[in-house]
């Protein structure tokens, strides 16, 4: 009677030793005497024991920060660049058989990636064209993660961090920039004034009466300023008829002389 007692407690103990439960995210990679075997889970699985063992693997998105890298741009900018990795395990066998950690070895490659291609850019992209640099990182890092089962669904760069004195540098840049801009848009002003006035002047010129009548608004203008003073410039043409009547005028005095 002892006896079967005593084998039933081992029994129970081996029992509960080789059970195992795993959570819908979780699989288990079974080994058995070293070799591989399957991948079981989620739920009740049974692990022989000193004959089979289990890696188990976490299949939920993991969200990775990737510390600050010193980034030297192609335009020979230094900067601070961190950024932010989401990938999961797509398939738990090859994340524990083809690579020994594979979240460290997924967070250098992440850095050496990130360190690599943002190198290839200049400062300006990398401020202007973020979403276009995330694609091609996450590519990247996604095709050289695929052996290890896993699948590196986004990557985000999250701060640009400037050397005070380049952002110093860049503030000039901007003020010289929004000068020349200003100074741009005054001189097509100028321009574009001056081609009116020159059209105005040769529609003048081709009507006289057009001339005189604007002599005429101009004067009433003046005029309606209550001015006590007026100084304003006669065209001589307006003066021919009184030049012909003073030239007749002294023409006949000088006959009755």
């Amino acid at each position: 009677m002892g006896t079967f007692l005593l084998f039933g407690i081992i029994g129970a103990v081996f029992l509960l030793w080789a059970v195992t439960i795993l959570k819908e995210y979780e699989r288990a990679v079974i080994f058995t005497l070293g070799r591989f075997t399957n991948v079981a889970g989620p739920g009740l699985i049974f692990v022989i024991p000193f004959i089979q063992t289990m890696e188990r693997v976490d299949m939920r998105v993991v969200v990775m920060d990737i510390p600050p890298q010193d980034v030297i741009s192609k335009d020979n900018i230094s900067v601070k660049v961190n950024a932010v990795l989401y990938f999961k395990v797509i398939q738990a066998d090859k994340a524990i058989i083809n690579v020994e950690e594979f979240y460290p070895a997924t967070s250098q490659l992440a850095q050496t990636t990130l360190r690599s291609v943002l190198g290839q850019h200049e400062l300006d992209d990398m401020l202007s064209e973020r979403e276009k640099l995330n694609t091609h990182i996450q590519r990247i890092i996604d095709e050289a993660t695929d052996a290890w089962g896993i699948k590196v669904t986004n990557v985000e760069l999250k701060d640009i961090d400037l050397g005070e004195s380049m952002v110093r540098v860049i503030a000039k840049q901007a003020e010289a920039e929004r000068n020349r801009r200003a100074k741009v848009i005054h001189a097509e002003g100028e321009l574009q004034a001056s081609e009116k006035l020159l059209e105005a002047a040769q529609t003048l010129a081709k009507e006289p009466q057009a001339l005189q009548l604007r002599y005429l608004q101009t004067l009433n203008n003046i005029a309606e300023e209550k001015n006590s003073t007026i100084v304003f410039p006669l065209p001589l043409e307006l003066l021919g008829p009184f030049k012909q009547s003073l030239t007749t005028l002294l023409s006949k005095n000088s006959d009755d002389i």
